[in-house]
C-alpha cells in the first residue's frame, strides 16, 4: 500500500523503532469479525458459526471470521459483522440495563447493537446519526437486531442537546475522524489524508464533545473513541477535555494482551492520559483504535432538569379496537412502553423519553405496525423483536419454506388453522408476520429485504 510521504514521516518520528513493524501491517490483510446477539432466543443455525472457536479475548460475544449475509442467522439479526478492534468500544461503554444511553455518531450501528446487548433491551438508547442516508442504514440494523427500547434520531449534536439536557447516564462519541486506523480496510480513505486533516477533524470533534457534555448527567460516563492514530484527535483531545472541563476525570480502561496505554508525551505529558487505550495493528489482530473514558463529577448535583412531555397522537376508538383485536387474536405480549402514533404508523415509545417529538427522527421506538383501511398490519420490526414464547399465534416452517418465503413466495401449510396473523418461526428464529388465508400463508416479507 502506498502511504502519503507526510504520513510516513509523522509516524516514523512518533513510533521510532516500532515504525517499520507498524508500516508493514498496511500490506497485510485486514481482520474480519462478528458478534452474536445474545438477546435473541435459541441457537445459531449455521454450522460454520456454531463450530467457530476463534474467539476475541476482549469481547464475550465476538469472533474472528466472516459472515454470509444470506444466512438465516444474519437476516434475523443473530449476527453483526464488525471489525474486531471496534468491538472493544462497546465493551468499554459497558451500558447497564435500565440506563439512558446516547450513541451520538452511531451509523452504521455496530456499537449501538453492542450497547443494546449490554442493556438487555432494558432502558433507553438514543442512537443518533447526522447524515440522513446513514441514519436509514442505522435504523435498518437496529430493526434487524430486534431492539425494543431504541430510537434513531437524525440530528446534529448541537440541535439534539437542548432537548436532552443532563439526560443520559452514558454517552458514546465515536467521533468522525481522519480514519487512519482504517486505511488497511478502506484504502480509499488515504486520498483524503493531508498533514492538516487531523487538526481539522479535531476542531469538529471538540464541538461534538461540547454538545455531548450538555446532555450528560452529573455522575455520568463519557466514552470518546476514534479509528485514527493521530494524536491531535486522540490524546490531545483527551487533554483538551480535562483542561476545558475541570469536573471531568479519566477512568482507567482495562488493557488486554496487545493493547497499549495512551501516550501522554504525544499531548501535554499529563500522566492521566495513559488511562486511555490504543489499539495498534502491529500489536493486535485488528485495525487502529483509540478509546478514552471519563466520568463527570456529581458533586454538587444540580436539580434534575424537567422536560415537559409533549402531546403525542394516540389511537382513536376504531384504531384501538383494531389493535386490541390483533393482540387478542395473536396472544402477543408487548414489551413495556407508550403507544404512540406517527402518521398511520403505531410505535412503542420507551417510557421516560419525552423529547422525541421535538427532534428529527428515523425510528421513534419499536414500530408495531400500520393502520390501513379497516385493518391493522403488523410491522416486520415487531416480528424480529418478538420472542416466540411471547406469542400464541405462530407457525413453524422448514428451512425450505424459509427460503421460499424470503424470496417473496407464499407458503402452503397442511394443518387447518383459523385465518389471521401468525408469526413464522424457523429453528427458533422469528422470521416475519404472515396472514393465513385458508391454507396459504400470504407473503409480507419486506420487498427491500428479499433475497
Amino acid at each position: 500500500m502506498k502511504l502519503p510521504e507526510g504520513f510516513i514521516k509523522k509516524y516514523t518520528k512518533l513510533l521510532n523503532e516500532e515504525a517499520p513493524a507498524f508500516f508493514a501491517t498496511f500490506d497485510d490483510p485486514s481482520y474480519s469479525g462478528y458478534r452474536i446477539n445474545t438477546n435473541k432466543p435459541g441457537k445459531l443455525t449455521t454450522m460454520e458459526y456454531l463450530e467457530n472457536k476463534d474467539r476475541i479475548d476482549y469481547c464475550d460475544t465476538g469472533f474472528y471470521g466472516q459472515i454470509d449475509g444470506k444466512t438465516m442467522d444474519h437476516v434475523t439479526g443473530y449476527l453483526y459483522s464488525q471489525e474486531p478492534s471496534a468491538m472493544y468500544v462497546g465493551e468499554v461503554v459497558d451500558a447497564q440495563p435500565g440506563e439512558r444511553v446516547l450513541d451520538l455518531c452511531a451509523a452504521p450501528g455496530g456499537k449501538s447493537t453492542h450497547i443494546i446487548n449490554k442493556m438487555n433491551n432494558d432502558g433507553i438508547l438514543v442512537s443518533n446519526e447526522i447524515f440522513g442516508k446513514r441514519a436509514s442504514i442505522l435504523s435498518e440494523n437496529i430493526e434487524r437486531w430486534g431492539a425494543t427500547h431504541t430510537v434513531v434520531t437524525n440530528e446534529s449534536p448541537d440541535k439534539l442537546a437542548p432537548h436532552f439536557l443532563q439526560y443520559f447516564d452514558r454517552i458514546l462519541v465515536d467521533a468522525p475522524c481522519s480514519g487512519e486506523g482504517m486505511f488497511r480496510k478502506e484504502p480509499a480513505g488515504i486520498q483524503y489524508w493531508t498533514e492538516d486533516y487531523a487538526a481539522e477533524c479535531a476542531n469538529r470533534q471538540k464541538k461534538i464533545l461540547a454538545s455531548a457534555l450538555e446532555m450528560l448527567k452529573p455522575g455520568g460516563t463519557l466514552i470518546y473513541s476514534t479509528c485514527t492514530f493521530a494524536p491531535e484527535e486522540d490524546e490531545q483531545i483527551a487533554a483538551w477535555l480535562l483542561s476545558e472541563y475541570g469536573n471531568l476525570a479519566m477512568v482507567p480502561i482495562k488493557k488486554y494482551d496487545g493493547m497499549d496505554e495512551g501516550q501522554p508525551q504525544w499531548a501535554n505529558d499529563d500522566p492521566e492520559l495513559s488511562k486511555a487505550v490504543r489499539l495498534f495493528p502491529h500489536h493486535l489482530q485488528g485495525e487502529g483504535h483509540f478509546i478514552a473514558k471519563f466520568v463527570l463529577d456529581a458533586d454538587p448535583a444540580p436539580e434534575e432538569i424537567k422536560v415537559k412531555a409533549p402531546k403525542y397522537n394516540t389511537m382513536d376508538k376504531d384504531e384501538t379496537s383494531l389493535f386490541n383485536d390483533f393482540l387478542t387474536a395473536t396472544g402477543l405480549r408487548l414489551p413495556t412502553g407508550d403507544l404512540v402514533k406517527f402518521g398511520d404508523n403505531l410505535f412503542l415509545l420507551p417510557i421516560g423519553l419525552n423529547s422525541i417529538a421535538k427532534v428529527k427522527f428515523v425510528r421513534p421506538g419499536l414500530q408495531l405496525g400500520v393502520f390501513k383501511k379497516n385493518r391493522f398490519e403488523p410491522a416486520h420490526s415487531l416480528a424480529l423483536a418478538t420472542h416466540p414464547d411471547d406469542i400464541k399465534a405462530k407457525i413453524e416452517i422448514t428451512d425450505e419454506q424459509w427460503h421460499h418465503y424470503i424470496h417473496g413466495e407464499t407458503i402452503t401449510i397442511e394443518e387447518t388453522k383459523d385465518k389471521g396473523w401468525y408469526l413464522l418461526v424457523c429453528q427458533g428464529h422469528s422470521i416475519s408476520f404472515s396472514k393465513l388465508v385458508g391454507k396459504t400463508l400470504k407473503n409480507f416479507y419486506p420487498k427491500g429485504l428479499r433475497v
